[in-house]
């Protein structure tokens, strides 16, 4: 008998659902929410608001794409966290309530292990190729920058991350500062390929170990743009290609620099990329430089799988369905990560 997954994902303002067939994509439904635009960044409780308008419409949109009915699911996996818990209260309470009605377990997930299993996630007819273990995947979004050691499905271990702001958020926030519509990073990605990137030059941060910081790079970027709007302010509209360019190589030098030192001390050379900012062509371009230069084997995600998506925690519920790992009704979501 085939095992269909439900997968429930509102960590955040995208409300996601999906539905796999063991490890095969049989629907991946997101709902954007547009009003956030309006506040350069996501406001907490109107996602949580826009996640309850769309949960059920989502989950049943999924269902339908699946052509499955809702008494063939064996389980419903979903975010548990971190993320805004006024978001997630809504994923897992209707996870809950679902859950009951129909009779069936419950498999929490936490949304930045369910980011690297994104890479064992395969589509009907094709088969791609995954990571085997031990690998290191580098995990960066606009929350989280983490070095993570990956021995199996279940046993992760970071051993470098952010001590302060995360990479997404260094590329949202040095939009912000040029005047760059929100969400910045795909603005910043879309205009430094036009740029050349070693027109302007920012400092790296030099941290001990193998973890990372981006708040010095936001301030050094906001300086140095303050002191040259002074004297001319068309600095930023005549330069702005250049600009994202200089940023965008400034922020993946930094990122595989620490990446490139983890390899060398684990000894591992089969290295994966996840998070919303893996769909960076910037930096998918750099790991195919490292390929070749240090002879990695990569793994890049399918750029659906790259933000926030169902499928994603549909595929870590999978496994843990396997194992029988399933949770109680009373597991209550929680905002930052165990990992």
């Amino acid at each position: 008998m085939s095992v269909y997954i439900l997968g429930i994902e509102s960590s955040c303002d995208d409300t996601s659902a999906a539905i796999l067939r063991e490890n095969k994509i049989l629907a991946n439904i997101i709902a954007n929410q547009s009003v956030h635009k309006n506040f350069g960044g996501v406001v907490p409780e109107l996602a949580s608001r826009a996640h309850q308008q769309n949960i059920i419409p989502v989950v049943d949109a999924a269902i339908k794409a699946a052509k499955i009915s809702k008494k063939d699911i064996s389980a419903i996996a979903f975010t548990r966290g971190p993320g805004l818990l006024g978001s997630l209260l809504v994923g897992v309470s209707f996870a809950k309530s679902f859950a009951q009605a129909l009779q069936i377990p419950l498999l929490e997930v936490d949304h930045m292990k369910a980011h690297i299993l994104a890479h064992f996630i395969q589509s009907e007819g094709s088969e791609r190729a995954v990571p085997d273990f031990p690998f290191l995947c580098l995990t960066v979004s606009g929350g989280h920058t983490q070095i993570v050691l990956v021995e199996d499905f279940f046993r992760m271990k970071v051993i470098g991350q952010t001590i302060d702001d995360a990479a997404g958020e260094a590329f949202d926030k040095t939009a912000k500062i040029m005047g760059l519509p929100y969400p910045g990073g795909p603005v910043i990605d879309r205009l430094a390929k036009e740029g050349n990137p070693r027109a302007f030059s920012f400092p790296k941060p030099n941290i001990p170990g193998l973890d990372y910081s981006f708040s010095g790079l936001k301030t050094s970027i906001l300086y140095f743009l303050r002191d040259k709007l002074k004297h001319d302010p068309g600095f930023i509209e005549n330069n702005k290609a250049d600009l994202a360019a200089s940023v965008q190589a400034t922020i993946i030098d930094i990122l595989a620099g620490k990446l490139t030192q983890a390899a060398a001390q684990t000894g591992i050379s089969s290295i994966a990329i996840a998070g919303g900012v893996s769909a960076n062509s910037g930096l998918r371009n750099k790991m195919h430089e490292l390929q070749d230069n240090l002879g990695w084997k990569i793994f890049l995600p399918e750029f659906q799988f790259t933000t926030d998506n169902a499928a994603m925690i549909a595929i870590a519920g999978y496994y843990k369905f396997l194992e029988g790992d399933f949770c109680s009704l009373d597991v209550a979501p929680y905002s930052r990560s165990g990992m």
